[in-house]
């Protein structure tokens, strides 16, 4: 499998006309100028230097969240750029995040002469009152609309939610997963809500008007949306924001359910709920012997090895795991009772019915 590179530019604010509760792409992004040609030229020049991989998949990603909302004059110089590369072959892909309601044919249209060939779109909840309560100067219906078109003009379609804005519950995220999941995105990114300084989230919080998730409520949600994508064959490429130098808790972040492995944590927890399910099923006693590809050993243990922890206290069974020359999705587990292998969907599955979804 070729291993894939994104070069990132960001192109924090310029032109959105909503400031969101939650938003200060400042912060978010690290990048405190605007972004001109010359410097995405410089940027993906320094990238392409620092990418030895010849057989590498390359894209050059223009983040910050209102990319088709920007001047159109300063948006085609920006893309001309990028399709310099891609017609040299030096980079294979054109991906851009934007605005459900900054989507049209005529812009799609444009785009496509720039050969742009990933449009992400910035929903964060398919709630109705979430979206208001959040700023988010899009309604429900917009997205639809925008998903719809993006996919008809045979461009790549990726989808990005939050977790824990304002209004927002559990139930209130499945179902925007549930409504991911019938618009067939080819990716998925969830994120969840931090209260970065300077923007209105922070203002509520100061006066007692929103309380974020807590990081183990946020994990108990995420771990239902990762299933449902999964099972439902949606990549998901993020779960949590990258950390900078801004994005960390007592920094950029006052507040919120941050973790700079926030993925690991999740997924760590899914495997220890299955865990959980095999030992009752099964009534293990004694030992429970995990056999796994490398990848997968710290996830099996868990954070601070809170599922060995887990495992001891609350059945008294030895939790262990050895690393196996096994593919990477699949599990071999031994115990008291026999051993028997498992691969990711069919855990992905009985997730599924664990978490009644």
């Amino acid at each position: 499998m070729k291993k894939q590179y994104i070069i990132p530019i960001f192109v924090p604010h310029l032109g959105c006309p909503n400031d969101c509760v939650f938003c200060n792409q400042k912060s978010i992004s690290g990048q405190k100028s605007n972004m001109t040609k010359e410097k995405a030229k410089k940027i993906i020049d320094d990238y392409l230097r620092s990418i030895k991989d010849e057989e590498a998949e390359i894209e050059i990603a223009f983040f910050g969240g209102s990319f088709t909302a920007i001047e159109e004059e300063c948006q085609n110089e920006l893309l001309a750029v990028a399709k310099e590369y891609v017609d040299k072959g030096l980079v294979h892909e054109i991906r851009m995040s934007t605005r459900p309601d900054c989507i049209s044919d005529s812009i799609l249209e444009r785009l496509k002469k720039y050969d742009a060939s990933i449009i992400e779109l910035g929903v964060q909840s398919m709630d109705a009152k979430v979206l208001i309560d959040s700023v988010r100067g899009h309604d429900i219906e917009s997205v639809i609309k925008s998903a719809k078109l993006i996919k008809e003009h045979d461009i790549k379609l990726g989808l990005q939610m939050m977790v824990g804005l304002p209004s927002d519950t559990e139930e209130k995220c499945i179902e925007t997963a549930r409504k991911f999941i019938s618009l067939n995105p080819d990716c998925v990114r969830i994120y969840p809500t931090l209260v970065v300084k300077d923007t209105g989230l922070e203002m509520l919080l100061e006066r007692g008007e929103y309380t974020p998730f807590s990081l183990e409520q946020c994990i108990n949600i995420v771990k239902k949306l990762l299933v449902l994508f999964y099972i439902n064959n949606i990549n998901v490429i993020r779960v949590g924001l990258q950390a900078t130098d801004d994005i960390q808790l007592g920094k950029g972040v006052v507040a919120g359910p941050y973790h700079p492995a926030f993925r690991e944590l999740v997924e760590s927890e899914m495997i220890k709920d299955y865990l959980d399910y095999i030992v009752k099923e099964n009534e293990i006693f004694g030992e429970l012997i995990v056999n796994s590809n490398n990848k997968n050993i710290s996830k099996i243990v868990g954070n601070k090895r809170s599922n060995k922890i887990y495992m001891k206290q609350k059945y008294n069974i030895n939790l262990k795991t050895m690393p196996k020359d096994l593919p990477v999705d699949e599990l071999s587990i031994v115990s008291s009772k026999g051993e028997f292998t498992v691969n990711m969907n069919e855990i992905y599955n009985k997730l599924l019915d664990i978490y009644n979804l």
